[in-house]
């Protein structure tokens, strides 16, 4: 067991003094911080601090993969962690953006390497061949953008909004013609992706005026009731300040507005759209950097990729939302991902003092973790030795160091990202 150090990744939607303060370095930040990625990702590996200085993860892990993953996880995903921590803080909206399958993630590489696309080019969708679910818990405040929302609501929103420019766009919304299907998800399915595909492929001049009629509109609803749509509408407007004709301040319409308080969460399977638009947050993924980008963002837009990997069916902010179930001072967080697992435990009231068994219920029982402290002070024990962590810290334990123990003598909690069931 060691602890891990981060690497921090810089984009302009980041914030100068989320992650910086979170890890305990000087505020503000020479450039805005988006990521803090804690993982053995070949694009940004995090490090182990070791007696004998830093040694990237991936590097480890090369030199013992069995030991390091224990022998189920190396089964099934070879010598690679299948897992990708990060820790992301949004000043600004993110991209709108989805992930593909992971059928899809393996023809598209294929494609690109066929196409000689250099892996790290600015203009490459497939960077690896895997799918990339991901699980965001909250750790302030945060909201986000995220699933097409049934139909029948998206027409409330629109026809709220008072936009004649709407109109012809309702339509594409509204009930299925005479033989078509009678299914509701099939029905609102089909026209979500007549809508979106209409809007995503708009000539700019048309967008020039759809745009700024729709921004009128949510200006006008927000001072004349500023009712049920408010968070919406005050969405568009952002975006439609941030990115001036952009297509996606229209496709931000059509989706789920979504608020987390902390600790709570949305899991995001391949094809759902979304974009995170402010606030610091956990993210738990499959150890992947492939994504699609439909727009509001500077970076390469790829819209008939988009369309290729989206998946239109209609969801609510309900199904978004992961079970969730106690065990004792842990919280597990539910998700289909075999990639990995997420918990967090809360050291408090009578787990304060001792030492607290937390053992892996993953994988082969054991299976690496990462560790990563959000609230105060863990001792954590494992068969190594006891590192302590601090708030912001986060330390790597491998399979063959587990079971851990955990000990704060003052309210604490501790996120564990390890491999899926």
């Amino acid at each position: 067991m060691e602890l891990l150090r981060g690497a921090i990744r810089t984009y302009a939607w980041g914030s100068r003094t989320a992650i910086a303060e979170f890890t305990g370095r000087p505020v503000p930040a020479a450039h805005p911080e988006a990521e803090l990625w804690l993982g053995a990702h070949p694009g940004d590996p995090a490090c182990l601090e070791t007696d004998k200085g830093e040694v990237s993860l991936l590097d480890v892990l090369a030199a013992d993969p069995e030991g390091q993953l224990g022998a189920v996880a190396q089964a099934r995903f070879g010598d690679r962690l299948p897992l990708l921590v990060k820790v992301l803080a949004a000043d600004e909206p993110l991209s709108l953006q989805a992930h593909p399958s992971t059928a899809q993630a393996i023809e598209g590489y294929e494609r690109e390497e066929r196409l000689g696309v250099p892996v790290f080019s600015p203009i490459r969708n497939y960077r690896d061949t895997s799918h990339k679910p991901e699980l965001l818990v909250a750790l302030q405040p945060f909201e986000a953008l995220a699933g097409f929302r049934p139909a029948a609501r998206t027409v409330e929103l629109l026809r709220a909004l008072a936009v004649s420019d709407l109109d012809p766009f309702i339509d594409l919304l509204g009930s299925p013609p005479d033989g078509a299907p009678t299914d509701v998800d099939q029905s609102d399915a089909d026209g979500l992706r007549a809508l979106f595909t209409t809007w995503i492929t708009a000539p700019q001049p048309d967008l020039d005026v759809l745009v700024p009629a729709v921004l009128e509109g949510a200006v006008h609803y927000l001072n004349s009731e500023g009712g049920e749509f408010a968070a919406e509408a005050r969405t568009v407007l952002e975006l439609g300040e941030r990115y001036p004709g952009d297509a996606g301040v229209l496709a931000a319409l059509l989706l789920n507005r979504i608020s987390l308080a902390p600790g709570e969460a949305i899991f995001v399977s391949a094809g759902n759209l979304h974009t995170y638009l402010h606030g610091v947050g956990l993210e738990v993924m499959a150890n992947s950097d492939n994504v699609l980008r439909g727009g509001l963002t500077p970076k390469h837009v790829d819209v008939p990729e988009l369309l290729r990997v989206l998946d239109f069916t209609p969801t609510t902010e309900e199904m978004l939302r992961p079970q969730t179930r106690v065990d004792g001072p842990e919280l597990i967080y539910q998700t289909p991902a075999e990639e990995f697992a997420v918990s967090r435990l809360t050291l408090d009231g009578d787990y304060l003092g001792h030492e607290v068994d937390a053992p892996s219920r993953h994988c082969d029982g054991q299976g690496p973790q990462i560790l990563l402290c959000t609230e105060g002070l863990v001792t954590v024990h494992a068969k190594s030795g006891k590192l302590t962590l601090h708030r912001g810290e986060s330390a790597w334990v491998p399979s063959d160091d587990g079971p851990i123990r955990v000990q704060a003598q003052r309210r604490a909690a501790l996120f564990r990202a390890t491999i899926g069931l």
